[in-house]
Order: structure tokens, then C-alpha cells, then sequence
């Protein structure tokens, strides 16, 4: 049996210690007594990669890392990084966008200014309620951009440093999911990975596993299941036992969703019953973070019936999603188009034909002024599967006027 490789070592212990690839890099350097940027982040992504071994670090990494020396040296030796499970460093480049300047010549940045930059990426997740991704990657994009440059350019403590960090994080992966809503994939994909970046580099697990996840999910809607499989449980295993309930019930979801696009029905279902039991143990004591504000049962219930869609299972599917859909938010035009179209391909796989057709109609007048690529995507879905039914009058009438 061949020993455990030093790119899994390094990245399992400095998982254990809950550090990013930065502080593990500092940590180094203060147990070598050199300079904190004598060993760079960019040194630790490739060692974890294993596109490089430590050699001449491996002492002051395992220092570093509480382990002793001949055990990261003998993991050294070994040619076992194919044996490495997958994690989300994996799917981050070797540069860094978040890297400060050398010489910051910007204004002091303080907590007042972490809080403003709060209120407004909420205020962006609030508007995408009721906006599309085509309304909003603008305004989005800007504020990405702006907060990034207050970041690298701004003088702060490591405090706020870290909490700037985070709602970089977060800015990041809202903006990532509006431009991916507005078809923008590349981007929203770099903009997701410098997310997971400013996560990592703020030492917030559960945050990294959103930004995985929402770009798992991408994956996993874009041809790229395997992709949206892997990160997604990586995802899952960043954020750990201990994230909040609300939290594991979303990256479950992913997992769910990202085996269901992968024709894997059984870790599917597996997924979906362990989203809800962790959903179950929130409670009034375990605060979630304010991004989650929208993970609910009813959420769970949507995925959970979109799984059945996709798994050719109506008869669970359909009344799952009329449950849903009768205390649905009507102001949420872009949501209520995408659940009715999978209650669509649900009832033309449950043979009925004309109601298939009735609420396809009403995804297609729904998504007509809905800037949205994944909306227009659905009406697409939803035409095709009804071409079997063509015969049908109804039917017939709802394509040719499609057409």
C-alpha cells in the first residue's frame, strides 16, 4: 500500500488547522525566522498541487504544521498524488488577484467602511429576487471591481482585512451568479474562483463552500458534470461538520443536483434526505450567515422535485412542485418562470400533454421581458420536450406560436 503524498499531507493538515494557503506560508516563514514573504501563497498552491515538492521548506512546513519531519519527508518520497482526493484549491489558478501592493497609496480603510460594503452586497442579493442577471451584471460588476481595488489599494489592520475579505467573498459570489444568470459563464466562473480566493484568504470555510458550490452548480448545468461533481463535494468538505445547518442543507443540495446531472439517481436521493435532516437542526442557537437568508424547506422542496424531473420521476415531481408553486412569491418573475418550466417537462413526462402545454405558455409569457439566459434556456427545454406531442392541438398551437 503506497504512503499518503506530500501535496495530500500538506493540504490535510493545513485543512485541520482551518488555514488558507497564505497563512500556512506565513506560518512557514516564522518557523524558518525569515521574512513573512519569503514563501509566497503561490508556493503553497503548488506544493498542495504537487507541481512542486518543498525540498528545502519541508522542515519549517512541518514545523509549521505540528508534524515531525520524516513523515512529511517520507510522504515526500512517494509518487501517490494521484491518490489525492480532490479539494477546492484545485480548481483555483496560481495567480492571485487579491494580492496587495507593495506600496498602497489609498485611504484608511476602518470597520464603518466593511459595513457599508455589507449593506450594499445584500442589497445586490435582494435585487436579484426580483431582477435578472441582464438587469443587474453592470451595477454587479462595478461593485466587484471597486471592492477589489479598496482591498489591494486601502491600508486596514488584519482584522479588517479578514472581514473585507469575506464580503469580497461574498460580493463574489452573488455577482458570480448573476453573470452566470445573464450567460456570461467565463466570467461568472472568474469571478466565482476570486471569491473563493478572498474566502480562503479570510479564513471562512463556510463561505468558500458557497462560492464552490455555486460554481459546482454551474458545472454541473453547463456539460461540465464531472467537473460539478467534484467541486461540489469538495464544496461540502470545506465547510465541514461544523457549518451551520442552513448552510450543509444548501452544498447537500449541490451535491444532489450535481449527481442527478451525472445520471447517478441513488447518491442523488442519498443527498436530497441528508440536505433535509441538516435543515432540521437549525435552530434559534446556531446563527447562519445573512447570504443563507433564503434556504428554507420550501427551497429544499424545489430541488428535491427538479431532482425527480431530471430523473424522469413525475409522479413525485409534479405535485411536489404545484405545492411550491401555490405560495410562490409572484414578484419573483424569474424564479416562478424556471420552477414552472420543470413542472412542465414533468407533466408532458407524466403524459398529460395539455396541461404540459398550459403552463409552458406561461413560462414563455413569464420569461418575455425576464433578462435571463437560464429562463431562456428553459423555454428551449420546455419547446422540445413538447415536439412529442405535436399532434396535440394545444400542444401544436403553444410551438407554432413559440416558432
Amino acid at each position: 500500500m503506497r504512503g499518503e503524498a506530500a501535496a495530500h499531507m500538506i493540504r490535510r493538515l493545513s485543512l485541520g488547522k482551518g488555514w488558507s494557503q497564505e497563512r500556512l506560508a506565513n506560518e512557514a516563514c516564522r518557523a524558518a525566522g525569515l521574512p513573512p514573504d519569503s514563501l509566497k501563497r503561490q508556493d503553497i498552491y503548488r506544493y498542495e498541487k504537487g507541481k512542486r515538492t518543498p525540498r528545502e521548506w519541508l522542515p519549517f512546513l512541518a514545523a509549521a504544521l505540528g508534524v515531525p519531519v520524516v513523515e512529511l519527508e517520507q510522504a515526500a518520497a512517494t509518487g501517490a498524488q494521484d491518490s489525492a482526493p480532490v479539494t477546492v484549491a484545485d480548481f483555483l489558478p496560481d495567480t492571485d488577484p487579491l494580492t496587495p501592493l507593495k506600496v498602497r497609496k489609498g485611504r484608511r480603510i476602518g470597520a464603518g467602511d466593511v459595513t457599508d460594503l455589507a449593506g450594499r452586497v445584500h442589497g445586490l442579493r435582494l435585487a436579484d429576487d426580483v431582477l435578472a442577471g441582464g438587469d443587474l451584471i453592470g451595477p454587479a460588476l462595478r461593485e466587484l471591481k471597486s471592492a477589489v481595488k479598496l482591498y489591494r489599494e486601502g491600508s486596514h489592520t488584519e482584522e479588517v482585512g479578514r472581514s473585507l475579505l469575506s464580503q469580497i467573498g461574498e460580493l463574489a459570489q452573488i455577482a458570480g451568479w448573476i453573470a452566470s444568470d445573464a450567460g456570461r459563464h467565463d466570467e461568472a466562473e472568474r469571478i466565482y474562483k476570486l471569491g473563493i480566493s478572498a474566502a480562503q484568504q479570510a479564513e471562512n470555510a463556510t463561505l468558500v463552500g458557497n462560492l464552490a458550490g455555486s460554481l459546482a452548480y454551474q458545472y454541473s448545468n453547463t456539460g461540465q458534470e464531472r467537473e460539478g461533481l467534484l467541486l461540489s463535494r469538495a464544496a461540502l468538505e470545506q465547510a465541514g461538520e461544523d457549518a451551520p445547518p442552513k448552510a450543509r442543507a444548501l452544498y447537500l443540495d449541490r451535491v444532489a443536483w450535481a449527481h442527478t446531472k451525472a445520471n447517478e439517481a441513488q447518491p442523488a436521493m442519498r443527498a436530497l434526505g441528508e440536505a433535509s435532516a441538516a435543515l432540521a437542526e437549525e435552530s434559534e442557537a446556531r446563527e447562519s450567515p445573512q447570504y443563507l437568508y433564503w434556504v428554507e424547506a420550501g427551497e429544499l422542496q424545489v430541488m428535491e422535485s427538479r431532482v425527480y424531473t431530471e430523473l424522469k420521476r413525475p409522479l413525485r415531481a409534479v405535485p411536489l412542485l404545484r405545492e411550491v408553486l401555490a405560495r410562490y412569491d409572484a414578484t419573483h418573475t424569474r424564479e416562478l418562470a424556471l420552477y414552472l418550466s420543470w413542472l412542465a417537462v414533468a407533466l408532458a413526462d407524466a403524459n398529460e400533454p395539455e396541461e404540459a402545454a398550459a403552463t409552458a405558455q406561461r413560462v414563455i409569457t413569464l420569461s418575455a421581458d425576464v433578462a435571463s439566459e437560464r429562463t431562456a434556456e428553459r423555454v428551449k427545454v420546455v419547446l422540445n420536450r413538447l415536439e412529442e406531442y405535436r399532434d396535440v392541438p394545444e400542444v401544436r398551437e403553444v410551438l407554432d406560436e413559440a416558432a
